[in-house]
């Protein structure tokens, strides 16, 4: 039986990659990569010759049955085009799949956008929330935010460089004047790491046409802020035309609330704006 070994590569400077992932990756039989061509220039720097074949989010589901024969007659090591495998980037399935195999797996640590951005944000000292890249629009996102506000914890989300100014605008209108951290091109050439609030940042990065990876840190909540956070989540579900009772049942997805404490904060802010 072989070992799944799950590898973490450099999320732009080569120099983070370390001397134990590149000593696995000479040694398996074969390495499973999110994209073989882009990977190609990192092998090559560091002189691997292991064979390779693709595994990705759209061929996943044929390639598990390729990867878990091959763990059958060796060494496999999974690895993404940035980062740390599984963690908003493919993987998570066979690695899932190795273990009911009954395979090892083994992680080599490495880099990681996500935690780089936490370390350098200053924003966060405890527990977080990670939610990876959102659905653009609709329920599932709006869900999604609204169960990471509810916690009161620091959040953590990539999102691409154009939408970035009309994100940080939808985050203010939900989490209020929370601090901010925008990290963008985390270890590269223009590496650039901003601070400041939602409502500043998105007046910052409204209008500017960016480039590279983004990660954004939210600071955790005060809690005396939580009751007119809510008032205000309302007032933007109301503006958005929603009637009465699709408007609770968002609201009470987003804070976590009963839904007829979340109608009723509905129904009290329609009868004073009429």
């Amino acid at each position: 039986m072989g070992t799944l070994y799950v590898v973490a590569t450099p999320i732009g400077n080569l120099q983070d990659f370390t001397p134990r992932a590149i000593e696995v990756l000479q040694a398996v039989k074969i390495i499973a990569a999110e994209d073989t061509r882009h990977s190609r220039t990192l092998l090559v720097h560091f002189g691997i010759t292991t064979p390779t074949i693709s595994y990705h989010h759209h061929n996943r589901s044929q390639r598990e049955h390729t990867i878990l024969k091959a763990l059958e007659l060796g060494d496999v090591a999974l690895i993404t085009d940035a980062g740390t495998p599984a963690i908003a980037d493919p993987g998570q399935e066979i690695v899932a799949a190795a273990h009911a195999a009954g395979h090892t797996v083994v992680p080599i640590p490495g880099a990681s956008a996500a935690i780089a951005a936490v370390s350098a944000s200053g924003l966060v000292s405890g527990p977080f929330v990670f939610l990876g890249f959102l659905e653009r629009k609709g329920e599932v996102r709006r869900g999604a935010l609204g169960k990471a506000h509810s916690t009161g914890w620091p959040v953590v989300l990539f999102e691409s460089p154009q939408r970035l100014g009309a994100t940080l605008t939808e985050l203010h209108e939900l989490f209020g004047s929370r601090s901010v951290v925008v990290a963008r091109e985390l270890t590269k050439k223009f590496e650039e790491i901003i601070s400041g609030t939602l409502s500043s940042l998105a007046t910052t990065f409204g209008n500017d046409a960016i480039r590279g990876e983004v990660v954004i840190v939210i600071g955790g909540a005060e809690k005396e802020s939580d009751a007119s956070n809510a008032e205000e989540i309302a007032r933007s579900l109301i503006s958005q035309g929603l009637k009465p009772a699709r408007a609770a049942r968002e609201l009470a997805q987003i804070l976590g609330i009963p839904g007829d404490e979340a109608y009723t904060l509905i129904r009290s802010i329609k009868g004073s704006d009429d």
